[in-house]
């Protein structure tokens, strides 16, 4: 069964209660893991060294108060109520809100997008059409679409906050496993803790990025009852120390106390604010994996179990805080210490595999986001591994994998402490906040159609909160707050130079297209002698004749029977249904057997193997050859029109259409083809293609003679035909790009994974032929 189908089919169907509440429950292993894990280093951050924890009890009050209202504005209020409806088709994150932008104004960078893209059911969203001229802030969609400076500011604000985001798949699982392991220091003294609680991290997190390739299908059904029981062991341990402790706690819910920390601490109030901060980090989380859940869920989740745990695990750890001033040192103010002495262990355990769940579910972020901008041509072509057949959107990219471990493990050994792990991971996390604030108000205006006042006071009621944040985390620079910077910067370098690579690669195919004229004049021989089998090129082209074809026929001897430009290319939707797949029409008349093939897929889409991509290719260019009612003389001046290309699913999505059969039987056995008839191909051959194809209508004779070539062509193999090319900037160009071409781009290139990988494609029917573009 097609995967994609299922995907889009479950989409669709009405949730009924019991589905909503079981997706709510499933959501807790892999949207909320990261958020939860915070009360284990929220008040061990924020007291590290800024503040002191006096007899007053206004500092601990204070930070319950802003721990309080900050969870309140912005996962509650933010994320739950707003944020969560600027889904792109059910999908959420920084990518998604920028690909809802770039079909509500054309402000996409993507370098070969079509007119026939806009026509796919998932472009337009709630029937709101990208091209609506009096849509509500049509002079800001004006402004963007006219400046093309602005839309490079809108893809790097786009990039730093996926860049952010992939720091923190570094900073997470170091701070959640180095603080759960902290819980040691109970049990031994300062001195043997330091030499016990790194090797144990470190140890914890080999074990947790080895077993990735494995799937988290394997023990994903672990996930949800680990996060279940950590939250409501933290919320009974909080409602305990409430009553135990303080009962009056809950005056300091009041924001008089924010007034009376800052008041009393001044800056170093505000520098803690990096520590407080902490308690939102996972929030994105809720937007970024939307996708594998509802919007429903996630708010029903959120708000009635993980939001009051939340509260009541701070609350609690306040109310005993607020009665233990003397500590022998700020080394023991944190989760475990209000935690009782009997139950000091089982915690423990459960804090290491909530560290574990909240770390995985980081890592599979980080996985998925990464896939996004390589489908997007915003990072270079990585290994990506499925790892599981069922479950829609779960995968593997092992080069990451190994590099997030190994900047981990860094980030442990180095740091030994969770006040700069604190540090670093509240910036990326501020930052990512930041970027989702900044493209939300363009979705309020663009998408939504809100007024701009109110877009306005969105971007300054939460941009003005975040921003306090950001100051207080960007203070520790020296702190530790440098390690986001630094990753996020070399990140967003490789983003940029491959995607403005492959936008000068692109528009030198473009400037030296093959005059149809040419093609013309080889004749439908091509000059040269056309042997059986379908020469597949592979193309970033989707129209015209590229370069590397009249490359081919020059110094070649023969060429394919069949030849198809195939194109497989990105649009700016989440998935692609398998009805509308592919996009099929001739180069040529028809008697030149010269066709291309533009293969459409979602940023969020799975790439099928060889073999079956194989077959619905095939399938879309004889359904096209059935379908198709021109002329043989076509017209010349719309042989690179868009409009002359046909819409066709895989063979999975048609109901009616073209079969193919590829077997060694004497008869193809079909359910409900009582009416079709068969074309078969010569009986010696061993191998057997045939094509099932309606009664009605009927084929002309012309379509029939195409049909069997096609048959025999694939009979006889299947060949791709790479470019593979040698980027080089051209003479006269500024150094600054030749050394992003010459060394930058060319660097990623050679260390990428190459098109045949791409496309599962068998070594050993490839052929690649070097080419040098001077850009």
């Amino acid at each position: 069964m097609d995967l994609e189908s299922v995907a889009y089919s479950n989409s669709i169907k009405k949730e009924s209660w019991k589905t909503v509440l079981t997706l709510a429950y499933q959501s807790l292993g892999v949207v909320y893991g990261d958020l939860s894990t915070s009360p284990l280093y929220v008040y061990k951050s924020t007291f590290a060294e800024d503040i002191q924890h006096s007899e007053t009890n206004e500092e601990i009050f204070g930070v319950l108060s802003f721990v309080f209202w900050t969870l309140t504005l912005i996962p509650l209020l933010k994320y739950v109520f707003i944020v969560l409806r600027a889904d792109d088709n059910g999908e959420g994150g920084t990518f998604a809100l920028y690909s809802l932008l770039c079909r509500h104004a054309r402000v996409s960078l993507l370098p070969n997008t079509q007119l026939a893209d806009e026509d796919l059911t998932e472009y337009t969203k709630d029937g709101i059409v990208a091209n609506d001229k009096k849509a509500v802030g049509s002079s800001l969609k004006y402004v963007l679409e006219k400046h093309r400076g602005l839309q490079r500011v809108l893809l790097v604000l786009a990039l730093i906050g996926t860049c952010m985001v992939i720091g923190d798949g570094v900073l997470t699982p170091a701070i959640s496993v180095f603080s759960a392991v902290s819980g040691l220091e109970l049990s031994m003294s300062k001195e043997q803790h330091r030499y016990v609680e790194v090797p144990v991290a470190c140890i914890i997190l080999i074990f947790l990025f080895a077993l990735q390739h494995y799937g988290t299908h394997r023990v994903g059904f672990l996930f949800a009852p680990v996060v279940m029981t950590w939250l409501l062991c933290i919320s009974a341990i909080g409602i305990y120390n409430i009553i135990h402790w303080n009962p009056h706690v809950y005056e300091a819910l009041s924001p008089y106390y924010m007034f009376k920390f800052l008041k009393k601490t001044q800056r170093g109030g505000w520098m803690s604010l990096g520590g407080i901060l902490l308690c939102i980090t996972g929030s994105e989380a809720m937007f970024a994996d939307l996708g594998h859940f509802s919007q429903l869920s996630i708010k029903i989740a959120f708000t009635f179990l993980v939001y009051p745990s939340l509260i009541l695990a701070y609350m609690g750890q306040a109310a005993y805080l607020s009665k233990h001033h003397i500590l022998e040192s700020d080394y023991r103010i944190g989760f475990y210490v209000s935690v009782p002495e009997k139950i000091r262990w089982p915690v423990l355990v459960i804090a290491i595999l909530q560290a574990v769940v909240g770390s995985q579910a980081v890592i599979t972020g980080t996985f998925s986001i990464i896939k996004q901008c390589s489908a997007l041509s915003c990072f270079p072509k990585v290994k990506i591994i499925h790892t599981s057949s069922k479950i829609h959107g779960q995968i593997y990219i092992p080069d990451i994998n190994w590099t997030l471990m190994l900047l981990c493990l860094a980030i442990t050994v180095g740091f030994r402490d969770t006040k700069r792990m604190g540090n670093a991971s509240g910036l990326a996390v501020i930052t990512v906040m930041l970027v989702t604030t900044c493209l939300m108000s363009l979705v309020i205006v663009l998408c939504w159609r809100k007024s701009v006042v109110l877009a306005i006071c969105f971007i300054f009621f939460f941009g003005s909160i975040e921003a306090l944040y950001f100051s207080a985390s960007l203070i520790k620079f020296l702190e530790g707050a440098w390690v986001p910077i630094a990753l996020s910067f070399i990140f967003l370098i490789v983003m940029y130079v491959w995607h403005y690579g492959t936008i000068k690669k692109y528009e030198f195919d473009v400037q030296n297209k093959v005059s149809i004229n040419w093609l013309l004049s080889l004749g439908p021989t091509l000059g040269i002698v056309r042997v059986r089998g379908i020469g597949l090129i592979h193309t970033e082209l989707v129209s015209g004749i590229p370069a590397i074809f009249s490359h081919f026929v020059t110094n070649l001897p023969a060429f394919h029977q069949v030849v198809v430009f195939l194109c497989i290319k990105s649009v700016p939707v989440p998935h692609v249904r398998a009805e509308e797949r592919f996009l099929v029409g001739r180069v040529g008349p028809k008697e030149y057997r010269l066709y291309r093939c533009i293969a459409r897929y979602g940023y969020r889409d799975v790439h099928k193997d060889d073999v079956e991509f194989e077959q619905d290719l095939v399938c879309s260019i004889a359904e096209f050859i059935r379908s198709d009612t021109s002329k043989c003389g076509l017209e010349l001046n719309n042989i690179e029109d868009d409009a002359k290309m046909t819409v066709v699913g895989t063979s999975a999505s048609k109901l009616e259409g073209v079969r193919m059969c590829e077997d060694d039987l004497d008869s193809c056995q079909m359910e409900g083809t009582s009416e079709l008839r068969e074309v078969k191909s010569p009986e010696k051959l061993k191998k057997r293609v045939r094509f099932v194809v309606p009664a009605s209508p009927e084929i002309d004779l012309t379509a029939k003679e195409e049909l069997q070539e096609l048959m025999e062509a694939r009979e006889a193999g299947m060949a791709f035909i790479m470019g593979h090319s040698y980027v080089r900037a051209k003479r006269g160009s500024s150094w600054i790009k030749k050394v992003v071409i010459n060394y930058g781009y060319d660097f990623l290139r050679r260390n990428s994974r190459g098109p045949t990988y791409a496309l599962s494609i068998p070594h050993a029917s490839t052929l690649e032929v070097g080419m040098i573009y001077n850009v």
